[in-house]
């Protein structure tokens, strides 16, 4: 068979205009993600994928992949809300992505006394939801009370905290402007912004996007995705586009 001779130009043609768009879905719209650690549980599960948007704040380098120096601060500008699920470039080497929960904006003051999370001197409202829970903190598994958290009349979400030994007091943190102040769900196996070395307060430039919908979820403990004989057990149905909140 005689090939045109304009086949192979053809064909790397449309991978590179197929790229193209990928690229620029994943930067402006839509990026997946997959969670691999337990630091959000009992929100997010290792073994989610999820999407976010981009567009959510604004764009900033760390909107594109690799983070190319293309922008100087970021532009379109929206600050994003209290109890929001953010992806963010780590400060400590503005390379690694997290995933946390937004609790303080720019001027807010946070601390922890007596196991109570305190906003602006004002103890966060939370109900207790169950007393015998079980939950991931690496590869080993906790004891925790579950509730239900109250941001705002708006904003009420799931935490964790250990039943024995949970985080207890803390300094002040006084949130600078430009910067935001972020939580783990899993509040006693999160390393988040209570640890000023290595994540601590992330500037507004860090943000990637916001978390807004679960696709895919399995359970990499029963087994792989290629182990079709065991997807009743490690796909995680319920959780299959479903909105986080």
């Amino acid at each position: 068979m005689k090939l045109n001779k304009f086949f192979f130009y053809d064909n790397i043609k449309t991978l590179l205009y197929a790229l193209i768009i990928a690229v620029v879905i994943r930067s402006l719209f839509l990026q997946p993600f997959y969670i691999p650690s337990s630091s959000m549980e009992p929100t997010l599960l290792v073994g989610d994928r999820l999407f976010v948007t981009k567009y959510s704040y604004g764009y900033s380098k760390h909107s594109f992949p690799f983070s190319p120096p293309l922008l100087n601060g970021r532009i379109f500008y929206k600050q994003p809300n209290r109890g929001d699920v953010v992806v963010f470039k780590t400060p400590a080497d503005n390379r690694t992505d997290y995933i946390k929960r937004l609790i303080g904006l720019p001027g807010d003051q946070i601390q922890f006394i007596n196991g109570e999370l305190y906003l602006n001197n004002k103890k966060i409202s939370k109900s207790q939801t169950s007393s015998n829970d079980k939950i991931f903190c690496g590869n080993s598994t906790i004891d925790v009370f579950t509730f239900d958290e109250k941001l705002s009349d708006e904003k009420i979400h799931k935490s964790a905290y250990l039943k024995k030994n949970s985080y207890q007091n803390s300094d002040i943190f006084i949130i600078p402007n430009s910067y935001y102040f972020f939580l783990g769900d899993n509040r006693d196996c999160s390393k988040d912004s209570r640890f000023l070395s290595s994540v601590g307060y992330v500037h507004q430039d860090n943000l990637v996007g916001k978390a807004q919908l679960i696709f895919f979820s399995s359970d990499k403990n029963v087994g792989s995705f290629f182990s079709f004989w065991k997807w009743n057990k490690s796909l995680r149905f319920d959780r299959f586009f479903k909105k986080i909140i």
